[in-house]
């Protein structure tokens, strides 16, 4: 085809300019197609923007090791922590648009642009979805030892006392923040917000009964409510939880508005080719059907949600608008 479009090139007096035009176009788009066939032919780096260890590290290296396998290239894993994972989404999005870098992006993904002032790259065009991976609805505990047995008790004792109970959460603009806030539109009540260093020191001091309630991460309290020191009130979701089955959802509990969840997701940079977004796509799917990649994220309670590259991106657009109005009706900054 590119032979023939240079022969016409050649032919052509007049209406040269534009025939080279074209030819430069058919050149680009073959040497894309070249580059997606042969793709991948090294490694591949997958940017996690947290520390090792965490949940967003165990899901990469989970989905990461069996994408390896399929795309036989090993895919090796690049902890980027920093800056409430500023540091790694620069990082990415400034590689080179080649699909050798790719990142597991998060809830940050959707919501830095709302709670930083100034970043160095824009969340929403300096990256190309890949996959969804999958989610974990929040869950709202409290102490075992607190009288608050429900989630409608939870919200009658607030609205009896506004302004007295807290909730404590692992800093302004974690997922727990703004799920309290959201918590509190929906419910119409008035809670302090304690923001912690972290989830380890708020859930000291929720045990401590030194705040009254969290909403977190269910794979960080599992082991509290399984040893009875901590009391699970509802999971942040329309359906129930195969992690915490017995715990009612919010919907049940009457709040159908309150649904939060941390999430995880491939991106790429933006302008990486679509064929090989597609098969980076592809490959993620895959590995998100292996019986033991599914068992490993079960084991966290993630709920998997595969599909498509354009599904994806409607989600991170739909999080960045909804979380977005959370983040700016609430005034949370995180500079």
């Amino acid at each position: 085809m590119l032979r023939g479009l240079a022969r016409i090139c050649a032919s052509q007096g007049g209406r040269r300019p534009f025939l080279v035009s074209l030819l430069a176009a058919g050149l680009a788009l073959g040497a894309q197609a070249v580059r997606a066939e042969g793709y991948p032919d090294h490694p591949i780096r997958l940017v996690v923007p947290y520390a090792a260890g965490g949940a967003v590290d165990i899901v990469a290296r989970a989905v990461g090791q069996r994408m390896s396998v399929l795309l036989k290239q090993p895919i090796v894993v690049d902890n980027r922590p920093g800056a409430s994972t500023n540091i790694g989404m620069d990082l990415v999005a400034r590689a080179p648009a080649d699909g050798y870098t790719i990142m597991m992006a998060s809830n940050s993904l959707a919501t830095n642009a709302a709670l930083f002032n100034k970043l160095s790259f824009n969340p929403a065009t300096d990256f190309a979805p890949v996959a969804r991976i999958g989610e974990a609805s929040l869950v709202v505990v409290v102490p075992a030892k607190s009288n608050i047995t429900s989630m409608k008790g939870l919200i009658a004792q607030a609205k009896a006392q506004p302004g007295k109970l807290s909730y404590g959460s692992a800093g302004n603009g974690s997922s727990g923040h703004l799920a309290g806030e959201m918590l509190k539109e929906s419910a119409g009540i008035d809670v302090l917000h304690v923001p912690y260093k972290g989830g380890a020191p708020a859930i000291t001091d929720l045990l401590g009964e030194r705040i009254t309630f969290m909403p977190i991460n269910p794979l960080e309290v599992i082991a509290h409510i399984k040893s009875g020191t901590l009391r699970p009130l509802a999971v942040a979701s329309a359906n129930r939880s195969a992690l915490l089955p017995d715990v009612p959802t919010s919907k049940e509990e009457g709040l159908p508005g309150f649904t939060a969840s941390v999430w995880w997701g491939l991106v790429a940079p933006a302008k990486t080719p679509a064929p090989v977004v597609r098969q980076l796509n592809a490959a993620a799917n895959a590995a998100l059907n292996d019986a033991d990649v599914r068992k490993q994220l079960g084991q966290l309670g993630v709920t998997i949600v595969s599909g498509t590259p354009e599904q994806f991106g409607q989600f991170i657009r739909s999080e960045t608008t909804t979380w977005g109005g959370v983040i700016r009706k609430a005034g949370i900054t995180a500079d």
